[in-house]
């Protein structure tokens, strides 16, 4: 049995069996609390419990509970009142259903409890309940008091434990209006594609391996400190900034998270970066209105015609490759300038017979 108090004791109504239970609290919190001080001279700061008609400070056990009416009238109320209330659930955990676990809204979870069996008597009805559950697949719904309120739970089952979850009560649930975007926003399919892909590789994790950094941090900062020490330095802050691009951003997230993982980038991987333009593959245009002549184009023609013939020359040995460039350069540079001559008279010819 857990090595804990319990806050409550009382019983299961299951139908017609009745299963003494102990509630004790499931969860425990390891947050680092602060106590108030005089920042002057660091001393404590209290909140002393004082009664208005006395004039003086009172200890915790002339403390009690009491109602104001609406015209300030105080009406006390004993814990004894409240555990002599008419209903059922006073000291009684009562299951009213048992539901599919998918049917319990997660907005709805709040504290969680282990009910531990009160005694050996409820050894044999707290194994049934508990065997019940597993093979429904469903999970209790249940009504109890606790703290002055009645409340809702749900029963499932933790290992070889009863775990109840107080759940709220469907009114206590706000709906979600006004929180989603008011602008109509289309998603494309290549952007679900890339948010998939990113899921994917983060892929799951073990609960277990995450920690409280923050809290880690803050018993660095108080080891320092009480140790005169210097304190630690916090990091740099992220880059920040407007996410312009979805896509380019989707792209980034998930080659990083590749690389953080310490994977390869994937061959059929979906992020594909875009391919790099190679240098000298586009002509450069010319300005506008300057138009090139035919002596030029022919001129470029025949001269790339004679580097590609020399090119293919240079292939052979280099006393033959020297030889065959030098005789390609010579005939390209005949070839251009009688190319040039024809294009010229090709022009004059229309103007004489024009004159």
């Amino acid at each position: 049995m857990l090595n804990v108090r319990s806050i409550w004791n009382g019983a299961i109504s299951f139908g017609l069996v009745s299963i003494p239970i102990k509630l004790v609290n499931a969860t425990e919190s390891h947050s680092i609390s602060f106590r108030q001080i005089h920042t002057e001279d660091g001393g404590r700061i209290r909140y002393r419990k004082f009664c208005e008609l006395e004039e003086r400070e009172v200890s915790g056990a002339e403390i009690g509970k009491g109602y104001e009416d609406a015209d300030g009238t105080i009406i006390p109320i004993s814990d004894e009142d409240l555990a002599q209330l008419p209903i059922p659930t006073a000291k009684t955990i009562e299951i009213v259903a048992f539901v599919p676990g998918d049917r319990i809204d997660p907005l709805q979870m709040d504290a969680a409890y282990y009910l531990a069996a009160g005694g050996a008597p409820a050894a044999k009805p707290y194994t049934l309940l508990r065997e019940a559950l597993k093979r429904s697949n469903k999970v209790a719904i249940a009504k109890f008091a606790l703290r002055g309120r009645e409340r809702l739970g749900m029963l499932r089952v933790v290992g070889d434990a009863i775990a109840m979850h107080g759940l709220l009560w469907p009114d206590e649930v706000r709906a979600p209006e006004g929180v989603a975007p008011d602008a109509n926003v289309t998603v494309r399919d290549k952007e679900l594609d890339l948010a998939d892909a990113l899921m994917d590789t983060l892929g799951e994790v073990d609960l277990e391996d995450l920690h409280d950094e923050y809290r880690e941090a803050v018993e660095e900062v108080i080891a320092a400190k009480a140790a005169g020490e210097a304190l630690p330095e916090a990091p740099e802050p992220a880059a920040g900034g407007k996410v312009l691009d979805l896509m380019a951003a989707l792209e980034s997230s998930v080659r990083a998270a590749r690389e953080s993982r310490g994977e390869a980038p994937a061959e059929e991987a979906e992020v594909r970066p875009l391919p790099e333009r190679k240098a000298g593959r586009a002509t450069p245009k010319e300005p506008a209105g300057k138009k090139s002549t035919a002596k030029k184009a022919a001129a470029k023609k025949t001269t790339a015609s004679a580097r590609k013939t020399a090119s293919r020359s240079a292939q052979g040995t280099p006393e033959q490759g020297t030889k065959k460039a030098a005789s390609s350069k010579s005939t390209a540079k005949s070839t251009a300038k009688s190319t040039a001559k024809k294009t010229t008279t090709k022009k004059a010819t229309p103007r004489k017979r024009s004159a």
